[in-house]
């Protein structure tokens, strides 16, 4: 089986297929992440199906096309391409894995909460140990959960971006386990490091986010047949941010120690796994 190429949706590829099939090339669809992917059957029908891909992408409309559907395929077949609305939201979900679906969901849910007037009773309970009189040692929940907390939307939409595009990638590509490490340890140690650094009133998933960063550039660079690499533009764009966070350039409360303690978790994971994990 040889891909040709992609489609968004199995009945916009369906019109292809019945097009190419009166052309004597035989073509399945095989399902992918986004979409997905027509493959035929013949080496030698490769070229051909090809330039009848790329014709079909760039006038996926043409009548030969409904002609096909009626004499080569079901007779109900419509040339459907989808709701870009349902579309888009089949990305979001596939474009991510269980967990990184949870945390998302998770973060945007206390955010939510937390602008409906209950922010109070709930920084008491997810703050840092020493954020707030009520907190004990005995809640120990309190290392994890301040990475649930943002305190605006610039700062929890930077942060599940970042999440749900490369915590989706590490998910989806490698499974849930390294995501899984990645989200405790990013999650506990930075704040740890920020809380001896600045005290204990901080909060966001930047750690977290700062760790699948480093993890995901280690491995892009070391293991780059695992499929989560990272353009350089991005990872400069992210050490460029943290170098900034030290300046106080922008005036802004920024969680420098979480950074920097996440970065650190997610290169050294990085190297970890890039000499241990089978891809």
């Amino acid at each position: 089986m040889i891909e040709i190429g992609r489609l968004p949706n199995s009945r916009a590829a369906q019109a292809l297929i019945d097009y190419l099939k009166g052309l004597h090339i035989d073509c399945e669809l095989m399902p992918t992440e986004q979409g997905v992917a027509l493959m035929i059957h013949d080496q030698k029908h490769f070229d051909r199906a090809q330039r009848e891909f790329q014709a079909f992408i760039h006038n996926p409309y043409d009548e030969k096309y409904l002609a096909a559907s009626w004499e080569n395929g079901d007779t109900h077949t419509k040339l459907d391409y989808g709701n870009p609305s349902l579309q888009l939201v089949s990305q979001f979900i596939t474009g991510a894995g269980p967990l990184t679906l949870l945390v998302f969901f998770t973060c945007v849910i206390i955010y939510g909460a937390m602008n409906l007037g209950y922010a109070n009773p709930i920084f008491d309970q997810l703050s840092f140990f020493g954020a707030t009189p009520s907190a004990t040692l005995s809640e120990f929940w309190r290392i994890f959960t301040p990475s649930l907390l943002h305190f605006s939307a610039m700062h929890i939409i930077f942060n599940l971006l970042w999440w749900w595009y490369l915590g989706g990638k590490i998910e989806n590509k490698l499974g849930f386990t390294p995501l899984f490490i990645l989200l405790i340890v990013g999650g506990t140690l930075p704040n740890i490091l920020q809380y001896y650094m600045a005290g204990p009133g901080f909060g966001g998933l930047s750690g977290v986010v700062y760790a699948v960063v480093g993890y995901t550039w280690v491995m892009g660079v070391r293991r780059p047949e695992s499929g989560i690499g990272l353009p350089p533009a991005y990872i400069g764009f992210m050490l460029l941010w943290l170098v900034f966070g030290f300046t106080d350039m922008f005036g802004l409360s920024i969680a420098n120690g979480a950074h920097l303690g996440g970065l650190l978790v997610g290169v050294i994971q990085g190297f970890v796994d890039s000499k241990t994990r089978k891809i």
